[in-house]
């Protein structure tokens, strides 16, 4: 892909981030007026700064208050304060300047709306009472700032956080929905890392970027825009100028480096992945490496993959952490040369902390929309990752106005099915018929298209022509729902949940009574074990991962209790005793008679003396039926089936003989 359509597809990233923040916007719109309280709360607290000042230049907490005969504005406040109604408010300097006297003003009306008498002029000079009343309003205002700062922090990272968790469930959920196809080459290292690194990421770049973003460029307008309105007011535009040249020089830094850091990113977001990876492999695999003494192999093999991933994430961090200091200095720079100028032109205190004040103000927010540019760049690198993964579509759809299946009345068909996996033909021309009512197995080598057919059944995979039917009806055209339920699912890898025995045998039938889950297990003989003190909690015992705390025969009978509970009419077995002893297989084998009682079964089997009863046995070989017939019929061909037989029973006696 073209740098330009790398680009393009981050800014389309970020503008889909952003729609995920719609369905909050009440909150947002709160966080961001509280951001525009704070600012305007901040830009008139600034003009208080310039009386204060001048009260140090004047002797402190007093502020002089001399003669000015042509000056008529005061003479209301004067007359009130002092009997000679010609005092007015001017900086000792002699320079004509209302700051002083606009703040008497102000400090005059909230003494007369509160209707309190107290004087606030005095013999030429401000009482303590009105530098009192003038400091709880600089104090009101910074109050409403800090409360406009806590809501809009508060407003908007509860937007980006509730963001974040969307996009976890939308990502589950997107992940749920993938086919079978989908997780025969995905790697549940990386999809866990979307999931959770992925997102992460995101997490701590959108709540500070939303929090930031609506406040800081408010901040930052109120001090630029105070400073300009000084600078006219006073008829001196150098510091807008050496703003307009120092903002530019900042920002150059910022969108050079920030290229770079989101190119890193992107590499140490893939570099996680594969620790993670790592880890689910290792902790999958824990008896193979240990029983094969690779711990350290396997030790050595991580720390690889983790300095990798942490070479990557320092090479981010050097870029991040030059753009603060480059910033740093230029606006130190700045600085400097406006004072050296105020300087040279011998300007007073007051008007230069009028000006330098509302700058340092302004650096906190220029710093933090400098950081909200490293936000948005991490952000985007996981956000291209992320909707990377959203766009992959591989499930099976269902189409619009697809069917209910009531009830399962006739057959299940297949009808010329061709389906291939990655290139690679795994069924060809597949015709064959499962009566209502009967039992079907089928046999083959590994890899012949015995658990694909089953797929198929429940619509796992879609094929690629052709058509399987139930009913008469394409089970693309049932929906998904009902067909499944029609369905229940015995495999030859028991999955269990890290739950209580009672809610794995209720999984996916939560409405079930205590007493129908113990009449599933006393079926799938199962009951003895749980309640035996075996399992000192029985039924509200809980498994561990993948029944973990349970035996493999106590897992399978599990498994076969859940089926039972589910009570479909159609059963799918995947060889379910081929991996345990001869005991554990007479119980297990028990409670599959019991399953597949007045059920339609589809059984894939390894072992022959499984399904020497079944209706029909038909033998696969590379995608196609070679043989078909029950197991006398198959016996006396003399073809494939007979051979599978007789390798595995031949096998059967000679393990007999030698242990006899």
């Amino acid at each position: 892909m073209a740098d330009k359509d790398k680009y393009s597809y981050k800014r389309q990233s970020y503008f889909r981030l952003l729609t995920y923040a719609l369905p909050y916007k009440r909150k947002l719109a709160i966080g961001i007026l509280a951001g525009f309280v704070s600012a305007g709360s901040l830009f008139g607290s600034l003009f208080w700064i310039k009386p204060f000042f001048q009260s140090l230049e004047n002797g402190g907490s007093a502020t002089a208050i001399v003669k000015n005969e042509t000056s008529h504005k005061a003479a209301p406040i004067a007359q009130e304060a002092n009997p000679k109604p010609e005092e007015a408010v001017v900086p000792s300097s002699g320079k004509k300047d209302e700051n002083l006297l606009q703040m008497v003003q102000i400090s005059q009306k909230i003494v007369d709306y509160l209707h309190i008498n107290v004087q606030l002029v005095k013999n030429g000079m401000m009482t303590w009472q009105c530098l009192l009343i003038a400091s709880s309003m600089f104090i009101l205002l910074w109050f409403l700032r800090s409360a406009g700062i806590y809501v809009n922090k508060l407003y908007t990272r509860w937007v980006g956080t509730r963001v974040v968790a969307d996009l976890r469930d939308k990502a589950f959920e997107k992940l749920v929905g993938q086919s079978m196809k989908f997780y025969g080459k995905a790697d549940i290292g990386q999809l866990i890392s979307r999931c959770t690194n992925d997102t992460g990421a995101i997490e701590s770049s959108v709540s500070f970027t939303i929090e930031d973003a609506t406040r800081c460029p408010i901040e930052l307008l109120s001090c630029v825009g105070f400073v300009v309105y000084v600078s006219l007011q006073n008829e001196n535009m150098i510091l807008p100028l050496i703003l307009l040249i120092g903002l530019p020089a900042s920002v150059l830094p910022i969108i050079i480096i920030g290229r770079r850091i989101r190119k890193i990113y992107q590499k140490s977001f893939s570099r996680i992945a594969d620790v993670v990876t790592r880890m689910h492999e290792v902790f999958t695999g824990i008896l193979i490496v240990k029983a094969y003494n690779m711990e350290q192999q396997e030790i050595d093999t991580f720390k690889n993959v983790n300095r990798t991933y942490f070479r990557t994430v320092i090479k981010a961090l050097r870029a991040e952490l030059m753009i603060a200091p480059l910033v740093e200095f230029v606006s130190v720079v700045s600085v400097i040369i406006f004072l050296l100028y105020c300087c040279y032109i011998s300007m007073p205190i007051s008007d230069i902390a009028q000006l330098i004040v509302p700058i340092i103000f302004a650096y906190r927010p220029v710093k933090d929309i400098i950081k909200i540019n490293t936000y948005i760049q991490r952000s985007m690198a996981a956000a291209d990752r992320y909707f990377d993964l959203i766009d992959t579509h591989t499930e099976v759809t269902e189409k619009p106005g697809a069917a209910e299946l009531s009830e399962f009345r006739s057959e299940i068909k297949f009808n010329d099915v061709v389906f291939s996996y990655e290139d690679k033909r795994i069924l060809e021309n597949m015709n064959l018929t499962i009566p209502k009512g009967s039992v079907v197995a089928v046999v083959g080598e590994t890899g012949s298209g015995k658990t694909t057919i089953a797929n198929l059944i429940a619509r796992f995979y879609d094929v690629d022509s052709g058509s399987v039917t139930i009913d008469g009806h394409d089970v693309r055209d049932i929906k998904i729902s009902s067909l499944r339920n029609h369905i229940g699912i015995v495999s030859q890898t028991t999955i269990l949940f890290n739950d209580t025995i009672a809610n794995n045998i209720s999984y996916g039938f939560q409405s079930a009574t205590k007493e129908q889950i113990v009449a599933a297990a006393k079926q799938a003989n199962a009951y003895s074990f749980i309640m035996d003190g075996r399992h000192s909690e029985g039924f509200d015992t809980v498994v561990g991962e993948k029944g973990s705390k349970l035996s493999g025969g106590e897992k399978q009978r599990i498994s076969i209790a859940r089926a039972i509970l589910k009570n479909p009419p159609i059963l799918i077995l995947d060889e379910a005793t081929s991996a345990l002893d001869t005991v554990t297989e007479r119980l297990v084998q028990e409670a599959l008679n019991n399953l597949m009682e007045n059920r339609t079964v589809f059984a894939i089997a390894h072992r022959l003396s499984t399904i020497k009863h079944a209706n029909l046995i038909i033998v696969l070989s590379q995608g196609k039926i070679v043989e078909q017939g029950t197991h006398d019929e198959l016996i006396a061909k003399g073809g494939q089936y007979m051979k599978l037989h007789d390798m595995q029973f031949g096998m059967k006696k000679e393990e007999e003989q030698s242990n006899g």
